[in-house]
Formats: C-alpha cells, structure tokens, sequence
C-alpha cells in the first residue's frame, strides 16, 4: 500500500513538472512586440549575423507575437542587391543577394518580417528595383529610410542595430 502512495505522488509530481517545464517553452514570458532591425552597412558577414538575429528573435517570442521590421538604407541596400547587379552599380562595393542569404530573407518574409527600402538610396545610386534588387516592388519602398526609423520608433517600435 505503501509504495503505491509513492508511486501516486511521483506520478503526480513528474505531471507537475512536465506542465511546468511545457509552460516556460510554450509561455515564454514575452508579449508581442514591434521592432525595427536597422540595416546600414555592406558587410555580408555582418548582414548574415543581423539575419540570424531575427531569426533567433522569432524563435524566442513566435512568429505570431511579433511584428518585425527591417529598414535597410545606404550601404544596407547591399543585403538585397543582386550580384549581377555590382558591375552596373559602381555606388556598391558588396552585393550580398546570394543563394544562400535570399533563402535566409524569404524564410524570414514567410515569417511576416517586412523589408522595407530607403527610396533616396534607390535614387541616388541608380538602382533599378525590379532588376536590381531581391524581390522588392514599390511596396517595399520608404521615403527615407532614417525617416522610417523614427518614424517606427515613435510609433513604439523597438530599434535594433545589429
């Protein structure tokens, strides 16, 4: 009799963990949130780390609770320029728009993450959208991408700057 009473209590009490530990993976703790993930920079390694960033991002909060934006303006263009493109556009010193980094971008846009593009870069360097760029249309297009920071900020978006 003795013994059945301890197995009913380890039973019990391996339930409790069991929900306990379910309840720290699948309730995190954190809440939806808004950010911006500010990209300004040509280095791929940099823009591959900013990937894995939000990627990671995600993987803490879900998809569901998240509302990620990445403004990318001057030199952060680069992250989506094709690298055919380079040749023709001389204001670029990297176009990281590999195999290996569009998969990591329509992973992240399957997501919800939006990619959002500095119109005065576009203009300034000569970049044509549909030629140029890795799956960008005029949607995809800010006025001014330190404009959009703000403006996202001020809205109570979280910045980033990887």
């Amino acid at each position: 009799m003795r013994k059945a009473n301890l197995n009913i209590v380890v039973v019990a009490m391996v339930g409790v963990l069991m929900m306990l530990n379910s309840n720290i993976f699948a309730g995190s703790g954190y809440s939806k949130q808004k950010v911006v993930y500010h990209i300004n920079y040509d280095n791929p390694k940099k823009q591959a780390g900013a990937l894995r960033n939000i990627q990671n991002h995600i993987n803490a909060v879900g998809a569901e609770n998240m509302d990620i934006k990445v403004v990318l303006h001057g030199n952060g263009l680069s992250l989506l320029v094709d690298p055919d493109s380079l040749e023709r556009l001389t204001k670029f010193k990297h176009a990281n728009a590999t195999d290996k980094m569009t998969a990591k971008i329509d992973g992240l846009k399957s997501q919800g993450v939006s990619f959002e593009v500095c119109a005065n870069t576009v203009k300034g360097r000569k970049v044509d959208m549909s030629n140029d760029l890795h799956d960008v249309d005029q949607s995809n297009i800010v006025p001014s991408g330190v404009a959009e920071v703000a403006k996202l900020q001020l809205e109570g978006y979280a910045y980033i700057k990887p």
